[in-house]
């Protein structure tokens, strides 16, 4: 008794002073983590100088003033945030110029390098993980003279300035994050003189009079890709409904698109209507607005922006076009509600909004989607250089050449005949559910196509997707594409291709 006795005073004395000694280690505070600066990337292997890394953007405030006789802007942009890791300093993206910057209501050093777009911030105080920052940038120039690697996304008008390019723009306009996979909602209020109208994403949430002119307030309440933010200033006729479901419409339209313009309207106007047929195949538009404006730019492409996409009006030179607008609705879920993790993955925004352009072919009687398909397949040859972009690997500069369109909806069409129509469809509406205002990769969609389907996907991906070669489809066999590469294409091709110019 005496030798258990003893035992258990000696653990009960062990165990209290274990426990005294755990207790004076937890009551020394544990060594802070040194701040560190974030990272000038996003980690995007397409674009490695492109976003950056530390901190996660919530917000965007754009208070903006435009003359564009002198294309001169001027804006503070107020940009709430919160810290990734324990930060010293962090970048933006940006290009203009910069008067000051203010973190936390404190001034803060910075040091400008518009040449790689990059605003280097250094806050009076580091910003602990987890901490939320409001980040005040004040900054003017002339976007128009901003040339950054060769590139400038700014586009004048005879009577104003767009906003609209992929996948950089916002460097010209406004300061950020630039790169999908951070995402934010934003105000932008924007001062133009006296009978100009500015355009921007989402809703009008505000127009008034100033002293020097009128500025107008437009708000984007879900969470939207920095591409995807867009700014139009000019003079436009600008036209107003609502769905079936009561969503707002807002259409504006240059009032110089020449011979042009009724094409545009023509198109553009059928926006509620396609969206409510776009519906039953992708589930409940994402958004509440929605819209489009042709401005008087001499581009040739389209753009999704959100809630309002942007497009040419070269893309109506040869009539109404119904098309490009399912094209770029389309997209409304699939690259703006779930948009890319990287830009790697463009085929989940362009090949799906090529696809619901084969739907909505179908849909008008101008050619099937199989009939698409094998149109696709039969008109390049095995040795086509067609062949040898990976739509889901296309290579930055590759990453908008016909094969992520065409090829990346073949590859579609080849899902859909491998898992048959009923899990096909389910999957076109679970994606964006499943992503809503998020982000999503490859991996992720091939893993829901699987579970939904229940077959293996993997070599079906890997054929039509990852291989630099034509896959060895036997579609192309069927007499009537034989026939028709000799009498013509198919009645909805042109159209359906004006949506891919660059």
């Amino acid at each position: 008794m005496l030798r258990d006795n003893t035992r258990r005073r000696t653990i009960a004395s062990t165990a209290t002073a274990a426990a005294s000694a755990l207790a004076l280690l937890l009551a020394v505070p544990a060594a802070a983590a040194t701040p560190t600066p974030g990272a000038p990337t996003a980690g995007d292997p397409y674009y490695p100088t492109y976003g950056n890394s530390g901190y996660h953007v919530s917000h965007y405030d754009l208070r903006l003033r435009y003359q564009p006789k002198t294309d001169q802007l001027q804006g503070t942009a107020t940009i709430l945030a919160s810290a990734t890791q324990d930060l010293s300093r962090f970048d933006l993206d940006f290009s203009l110029d910069v008067s000051g910057v203010w973190v936390n209501g404190q001034q803060a050093a910075f040091t400008e390098n518009p040449g790689a777009h990059k605003l280097q911030i250094t806050p009076a105080a580091p910003l602990a993980k987890g901490s939320d920052a409001t980040v005040v940038v004040r900054y003017s120039g002339v976007p128009s003279k901003v040339t950054v690697n060769g590139i400038n996304a700014w586009l004048r008008t005879p009577d104003g300035a767009v906003a609209a390019d992929e996948p950089e723009a916002a460097w010209w306009w406004f300061p950020s994050n630039d790169h999908p996979s951070d995402k934010a909602t934003y105000d932008v209020s924007v001062e133009v003189p006296k009978g100009l109208q500015v355009i921007s994403n989402g809703v009008l949430t505000g127009q008034r009079d100033t002293a020097t002119g009128t500025r107008y307030s437009w708000r984007e309440d879900k969470p939207q890709a920095t591409y995807l933010a867009t700014m139009a200033i000019g003079k436009f006729d600008i036209t107003t409904g609502k769905t079936k479901d009561g969503i707002p419409v807002v259409n504006a339209y240059s009032k110089d698109l020449g011979a042009n313009a009724a094409a545009a309207r023509a198109s553009v106007e059928r926006s509620a209507e396609i969206i409510d047929w776009e519906s039953r195949y992708f589930g409940t538009y994402p958004f509440d607005a929605l819209g489009g404006y042709v401005p008087n730019v001499k581009t040739h492409y389209a753009l999704e922006t959100q809630t309002r996409p942007f497009y040419s009006p070269a893309q109506f030179a040869s009539g109404s076009n119904a098309s490009v607008i399912v094209h770029e609705l389309a997209h409304q879920w699939f690259g703006d509600d779930v948009s890319l993790e990287r830009w790697q993955d463009i085929w989940l925004n362009e090949g799906f909004a090529s696809y619901a352009q084969w739907l909505w072919s179908e849909y008008q009687g101008e050619g099937t989607t199989q009939q698409l398909a094998d149109y696709v397949y039969a008109q390049h040859p095995a040795n086509d250089p067609f062949w040898t972009v990976k739509p889901g690997d296309p290579g930055a500069d590759h990453q908008f050449d016909d094969a992520v369109y065409d090829r990346g909806a073949a590859a579609i069409q080849a899902l859909r005949n491998t898992v048959g129509d009923q899990a096909f469809f389910q999957i076109l509406k679970a994606w964006p559910r499943e992503h809503a205002y998020g982000n999503g990769d490859f991996a992720q969609f091939q893993s829901l196509a699987e579970r939904i389907s229940g077959k293996p996907l993997a070599q079906l991906f890997q054929t039509w997707l990852f291989t630099p070669q034509r896959p060895a489809a036997a579609t192309a066999a069927r007499a009537w594409v034989r026939a028709l590469m000799v009498t013509g294409q198919p009645r909805s091709w042109a159209r359906i291709h004006a949506a891919y110019a660059r």
